[in-house]
C-alpha cells in the first residue's frame, strides 16, 4: 500500500450546516451528490457526509469514542482494492466491510486499524486518479 491519503471524510451531524461553514471559510464545493459534499484540497479530496451514514458504511460503532473521521486510499482497479484489503487483513486489521460494488458505481472495502481508525480502500471510476496518486474531482457538479 502506497503511503498516501486520497480522501478524508468527516462524519457530520448536519451536512448543510457543515457545508455552509466551510463555504464561509472560503472553500469552494467541487461536487455535491446525494447529501455528500466534496472539496478538492490540493491533490486530495475532503468530504462531508452524515455521521451515522459514515459509521454504518465503515462498519464502526459510534458510541461517542469514534472521532467521526474516515480516511480513504483510492486505487486504479478492483483487483488492487482486493489486494490491499487482503494485505491489511494479513497485517492484523479488522475488516469493516468486505470489498463490494458501491452505490456510486465503484468498488470498495474498509479495514479498521488496531486503534479503530477506518480506511476505505476504493476504486471510483468517477474520480481521476493520476499516476502520482493525486485524486481529482470531475468538473464541478454542484
Amino acid at each position: 500500500m502506497q503511503q498516501r491519503v486520497s480522501l478524508i471524510t468527516l462524519g457530520v451531524a448536519d451536512v448543510a450546516i457543515a457545508r455552509a461553514f466551510y463555504e464561509r471559510l472560503g472553500w469552494r464545493v467541487g461536487m455535491d451528490v446525494e447529501e455528500t459534499v466534496f472539496f478538492q484540497i490540493g491533490a486530495s479530496i475532503f468530504t462531508l457526509w452524515g455521521r451515522e451514514k459514515l459509521a454504518q458504511d465503515c462498519g464502526v460503532t459510534d458510541g461517542g469514542g469514534w472521532g467521526g473521521v474516515a480516511l480513504a486510499h483510492n486505487l486504479g482497479s478492483r483487483d488492487e482494492v482486493d489486494r490491499i484489503i487482503e494485505e491489511a487483513r494479513s497485517a492484523g486489521a479488522r475488516i469493516g466491510r468486505e470489498p463490494a460494488e458501491t452505490f456510486y458505481g465503484g468498488y470498495a472495502g474498509v479495514f479498521i486499524d488496531p486503534d479503530g481508525h477506518p480506511w476505505e480502500v476504493a476504486h471510483n471510476p468517477g474520480f481521476e486518479l493520476r499516476d502520482d496518486g493525486s485524486l481529482i474531482l470531475p468538473a464541478s457538479q454542484s
